[in-house]
């Protein structure tokens, strides 16, 4: 199985893919590290700040592997936010059948309310060295943009408006 796992930065699509590698032990891939790795050793022009170019430029590297990884019949989760809305049209049926996508959203109630939370928890997971670009209306504008895009292209989503949820899997398996 391929558990793909998007949504706006700051949701915890990082620490959620740490808790599913803990209990299920399937490995992860970060989309982040991949991207890194690509700017850093010179493979592209991009920068971190090129979301949507990002998106065309890693999404065919990470669509090649998910179906090398089906076809291995080996598990693995992919989670990061260039995953493109349009996911599924790249996947015949058969590899279709293997993969479950899930997108984190908060409300506007939830970020509003618990942006402390969200600020102390970025880095639960990895070392974010700079996270000045994390304000509340980032993250409002962020979340606002995915939940667009989910509900115009119906894809499954979670909105988080109370409480963070301890347990995913019920929106994922």
């Amino acid at each position: 199985m391929i558990i793909l796992i998007a949504g706006a930065s700051h949701t915890g699509k990082t620490a959620l893919a740490q808790k599913l590698l803990e209990k299920y032990h399937y490995p992860y891939v970060s989309i982040d590290h991949i991207k890194m790795g690509l700017i850093r050793s010179g493979q592209t022009t991009l920068t971190p700040m090129d979301d949507e170019e990002l998106t065309d430029y890693l999404w065919p590297i990470v669509r090649e592997m998910i179906k090398t990884a089906i076809e291995n019949k080996q598990n693995m989760i992919v989670e990061g936010c260039y995953i493109p809305y349009d996911w599924e049209k790249d996947f015949e049926p058969e590899y279709g059948k293997e993969i479950r996508y899930v997108c984190l959203v908060m409300s506007e109630t939830y970020i509003r309310e618990h942006f402390a939370d969200i600020k102390r928890f970025a880095s639960v997971i990895e070392e974010r060295l700079d996270d000045s670009d994390c304000t509340m209306e980032t993250v409002l504008q962020g979340n606002a943009e995915v939940l667009r895009e989910c509900e115009k292209h119906g894809l499954k989503y979670v909105l988080i408006e109370e409480e963070y949820p301890e347990d995913f899997e019920q929106y994922i398996v």
